[in-house]
């Protein structure tokens, strides 16, 4: 398949990469030509304008920095790209503008899918991490044979196309989430005396994302109570154990500033 790629930064190399290994036929455009270029050596064929990309492509795949890169990218090639050719952008992007782009793109006549993924860039060239996808039914259960090979998994969440904007948000809070935490046993390490490396080494035999959907799936049904998180069981209703835990949290901060 004619496949052309639009962002060969970090991840979109290691997607291109793949892609060349599957055997098929990649045109690649970058805002700046030279990471374009790179990627001759290794199948790719390198365009300075992206409307030469994309031309006689079967699938046109964006991996940008933002949605203001994507719609830089994309709006100047809406009479170039072929109606028949598939928009498959895996850009991280907000809900709205993903929504109107979607809507935009749709109302055109095109096949556009928002795409975004749980990978880095090893992962990108593996093949390996999670692709999720939403809009009509339809044009993913179409799209999805496509983005098989690009991963472990492709997770449909629904008939707004602008959902999966919004899960991959949700995503990212929590992985930054865990990055602040992990800062903060660090800290909390040297305040005790015992070595960073020592202390992290705890979450080798230690996994707490194991708990991870249970106690999601609590906070979901209104219940924030350690009993129900830790054992599934809740003896509390769902307001109480939300003033439990702003409790715990008030007498937190009241130990921090002592």
């Amino acid at each position: 398949m004619k496949i052309a790629f639009l962002g060969a930064g970090l991840m979109g190399s290691g997607f291109i990469r793949k892609l060349l290994a599957e055997g098929h036929e990649v045109s690649v455009w970058n805002r700046s030509f030279a990471k374009a270029k790179a990627l001759e050596a290794e199948g790719a064929k390198a365009y300075a304008d992206a409307a030469e990309a994309v031309r006689g492509a079967q699938r046109v795949q964006l991996s940008l920095a933002d949605d203001a890169s994507v719609d830089a990218a994309l709006e100047p090639l809406a009479g170039v790209i072929d109606r028949e050719t598939w928009i498959i952008d895996h850009t991280t992007t907000a809900t709205t503008p993903t929504r109107d782009r979607a809507a935009r793109w749709l109302e055109r006549g095109y096949r556009f899918v928002h795409a975004p993924v749980f990978m880095g860039p090893a992962n990108a060239q593996e093949g390996t991490g999670l692709i999720i996808l939403s809009g009509s039914q339809a044009l993913c259960d179409a799209v999805t044979p496509m983005l098989q090979p690009m991963c472990t998994k492709v997770v449909y969440l629904g008939e707004q196309p602008e959902r999966a904007a919004s899960f991959k948000l949700y995503g990212n809070l929590v992985l930054m989430g865990i990055a602040g935490v992990l800062g903060d046993v660090s800290r909390l390490a040297a305040a005790t005396g015992v070595p960073a490396a020592d202390a992290m080494a705890l979450f080798s035999h230690f996994n707490p994302g194991a708990m991870l959907p249970a106690r999601a799936a609590r906070i979901a049904s209104g219940c924030s109570c350690r009993s129900a998180a830790n054992s599934g069981d809740c003896a509390h209703q769902p307001f109480a154990c939300n003033r439990r835990a702003s409790g715990l949290r008030s007498r937190a901060v009241d130990a921090r500033q002592r």
